[in-house]
């Protein structure tokens, strides 16, 4: 799923994608059946479009401090995502080359929920008075590699948890998961051509078992028509509050895209294709609604 050179960055990655694989029963299974189905030797054939993480936009957190990490080592912040509805901003960024995945980086802007969200968001970040990524060494991957797992603030309670879900399920899910990998994405286009759009693949996985998103159909589609995106729906797992109470709550989830050719490039030999022959960047409407993989009306959680 990443480049298998030892190199540092590929090692920060494998530790930021260990524990999703382990924690998220989806990926395995669709690497198992994708194996069996004859679409890849073995899942270092999939090629990761991008991974995505949820931040909070709070003095000394949010996007201006995690992006550090990511432009440490090369990559390019690029387009702005904003949200309205969801009270959310984001960036994506660029690797240094192609064989890295895309980061989507989002935050919630706290500062537009309501006093008694804000209110509790506060008492758990409010602590963190320097910001965190400072004190890492960058070129230490076990050091950053520990960090995306680190709890930077208390375990909340149920009360409050739900509390911020009523008004916010992003928050919710932030305040308790923190910089959990929030989904990984597997690039459809570069299977095989019964299996190259996400209709396909939609269709494959849905015959092994896979519950998609269906916020505004299961397919969302770019304006431009020309980057087509599903997502897995996350699975529950049961989480722990402080004082021991504990509530199924939704997880990571998987995503694929599919980054159709650009006007320009479409007469191009199929084996002169390549990633800057396709369609780059992200789609605002299409990202909405994959944030919803996470949100009760899809988990029904």
């Amino acid at each position: 799923m990443f480049t298998t050179d030892n190199t540092l960055f590929d090692t920060i990655l494998e530790y930021l994608f260990s524990p999703y694989r382990e924690r998220v029963p989806d990926v395995q299974k669709i690497s198992r059946a994708m194996i069996q189905e004859g679409i890849i030797a073995d899942e270092q054939e999939i090629v990761n479009d991008h991974i995505a993480f949820r931040t909070l936009g709070v003095p000394n957190l949010g996007i201006a401090s995690f992006e550090k990490i990511f432009l440490h080592h090369g990559y390019t912040r690029r387009d702005y995502h904003h949200f309205p509805g969801k009270k959310l901003d984001a960036y994506w960024y660029a690797p240094p080359s192609e064989e890295y995945p895309r980061i989507f980086i989002s935050e919630l802007r706290v500062q537009d929920l309501s006093p008694t969200a804000q209110e509790i968001i506060g008492k758990y970040t409010g602590p963190i008075t320097v910001d965190p990524v400072d004190r890492l060494d960058l070129d230490d991957p076990e050091q950053v590699g520990e960090f995306f797992h680190k709890p930077l603030w208390e375990l909340p309670t149920l009360e409050e948890y739900n509390t911020l879900a009523e008004e916010s399920e992003y928050a919710a899910w932030v305040i308790y998961n923190r910089y959990y990998l929030n989904h990984y994405t597997l690039s459809v286009h570069e299977f095989g051509e019964k299996y190259n759009t996400v209709e396909k693949f939609n269709h494959f996985l849905e015959g092994i078992g896979i519950k998609l998103n269906t916020a505004s159909g299961k397919v969302k589609v770019s304006e431009d028509g020309l980057l087509k995106q599903s997502s897995t729906v996350a699975k529950m797992i049961r989480a722990e509050f402080a004082g021991g109470e504990t509530q199924p709550i939704p997880g990571s989830y998987v995503e694929f895209a599919e980054r159709l050719i650009l006007p320009e490039f479409r007469d191009l030999p199929k084996n002169e294709i390549r990633r800057e022959h396709r369609r780059d960047g992200f789609e605002s409407a299409n990202a909405d609604k994959i944030f919803e993989s996470t949100y009760r009306e899809q988990t029904g959680g």
